[in-house]
């Protein structure tokens, strides 16, 4: 016969749990050795925020040669039976039968103990990060929103549609795009001094995408309603909080759906998400809102509860403007909103969740319906406190004539779009859709301040590491 199997350790917590037996695997946290002849180890695997004590009687046959020095950072499989708990905040824990010490940790050498790291010594050493409380729970946490995400847009019938992360187009027209090429760049082939991409790989230039919003527009116009979440790249050298080079992106397009529709779906989405969080991350939520940001439970349910404001901006321009406050970035019709004042509209003005919609065209990209005005675009910024925008999206231009001419507006070449252009010839029909920064919403969701802390491997300027 093998081996029991192994349980999870949050599975094994219970009070339910009493009089029966277990096998658990996890990695040391602490060894505290009592006079009486027996020690306590709490051991983690991951499962969970708070670890499982283990009680090792002195008569164990590895007590002294092993058991005895097992340190923080050591992995250990132990068989045993499921007690009541006598200590205070738990209810269980195992009598030992059997530990196996699976793999040894150096105390000298490992670089995590009993006491609290700086994020920025973490981030050095992001292959053990995940052991830590902080970086575990901002793990559990981006597991239910990943599958929140998910349940939310599969229960409304979407497609989940795989949008490809190498591109020739792009999106934004930023132009801040990390090149792919199979050329020799030690002596890449030229042709009138010019690099010549016509015998690079796809004999054109390629990039890594920054949005599969123009490759779900496709699917959304032949299959109804799809959504999109992978990896996106933006090469813009910044080196703050907020930004990163590798990120995930949640992409909605919706078929026959108008600006209202749109912000209606919005709305629902980070309501849906945000409860799910509340009741499936109820420890780790606890764990933020007592070390890292004492509202983030506050805020939640907040916005769970409220409806969201909405209005133009020209409108919230012209509550900016007669504000009796000064803003370090000044206000003026045309430019676009900085963070503190999508910030003061939330948390000074409306108290709860915004969504702003008819941004001046000119600062907008192409893609976005230009309205009867001429002057602005069908374009929506989903404001919330501590942040301001968390989501960006907008009726897209349908018409073809008007998307020619958007595109040639904003330095782009049409030619370089033909087949999403020929959307708008070929049955083309109203259509929106947006898009959610997902390590943005999640820093929200947990306080953490520094976006390279909710992603398991940050990609910054100057930083490939692991």
């Amino acid at each position: 016969m093998g081996e029991e199997r192994r349980e999870r350790i949050a599975d094994v917590m219970t009070a339910g749990r009493v009089g029966t037996r277990a096998v658990v695997c996890g990695w040391v946290r602490t060894r505290r050795d009592a006079k009486a002849g027996f020690s306590f180890i709490e051991i983690n695997d991951g499962s969970r925020m708070k670890g499982l004590q283990v009680v090792a009687e002195g008569g164990l046959p590895n007590y002294r040669d092993e058991i005895q020095k097992l340190q923080t950072g050591c992995s250990v499989r132990v068989t045993g039976e499921i007690v009541a708990s006598p200590g205070k905040g738990q209810d269980v824990e195992m009598r030992a039968e059997e530990i196996r010490v699976l793999g040894w940790a150096d105390p000298e050498a490992y670089p995590l103990q009993k006491k609290r790291h700086s994020f920025e010594f973490l981030r050095t050493i992001a292959h053990l990060r995940p052991r830590t409380n902080t970086f575990g729970a901002v793990a559990r946490v981006r597991n239910a929103m990943s599958m929140a995400i998910h349940r939310f847009f599969q229960d409304r019938g979407f497609l989940y549609l795989h949008t490809p992360i190498l591109s020739g187009s792009d999106c934004e027209g930023a132009g801040e795009m990390f090149r792919v090429t199979s050329l020799d760049l030690d002596q890449p082939p030229r042709v009138d001094g010019r690099v010549d991409f016509s015998r690079d790989f796809f004999h054109a230039p390629g990039f890594l995408t920054v949005s599969g919003q123009l490759e779900a527009e496709v699917y959304a116009l032949s299959l109804g309603d799809v959504y999109t979440f992978g990896p996106t790249f933006r090469a813009e050298n910044s080196n703050t909080s907020r930004h990163l080079a590798e990120f995930w992106m949640v992409e909605p397009e919706m078929a026959f759906c108008d600006l209202e529709g749109n912000m209606d779906l919005a709305e629902a989405f980070l309501k849906g998400i945000f409860q799910e969080i509340l009741d499936r991350c109820e420890e780790d939520m606890a764990f933020f809102n007592r070390f890292i940001d004492d509202s983030v439970t506050e805020t939640l349910e907040g916005i769970v509860t409220e409806a969201f404001e909405r209005l133009t901006y020209t409108e919230a321009m012209e509550i900016l403007d007669r504000a009796d406050r000064s803003f370090e970035y000044p206000v003026a019709w045309g430019s676009d909103l900085q963070s503190e004042h999508e910030r003061y509209l939330c948390e000074q003005v409306f108290k709860k969740p915004v969504i702003l919609v008819d941004y001046p065209r000119d600062i907008k990209p192409f893609y976005m319906k230009v309205n009867e005005d001429g002057r602005t675009v069908r374009a929506m910024d989903v404001l919330v406190p501590k942040v301001g925008e968390i989501i960006g999206g907008s009726q897209r231009e349908d018409d073809h004539d008007t998307l020619q001419g958007r595109i040639r507006e904003t330095g782009l070449d049409p030619d370089d779009y033909w087949w999403y252009l020929e959307l708008r010839k070929f049955g083309t029909a109203p259509h929106a859709g947006f898009g959610l920064g997902f390590e943005r919403v999640i820093q929200f969701v947990t306080g953490m301040a520094n976006i390279r802390d909710v992603i398991p491997f940050p990609r910054t300027p100057g930083n490939i590491s692991f």
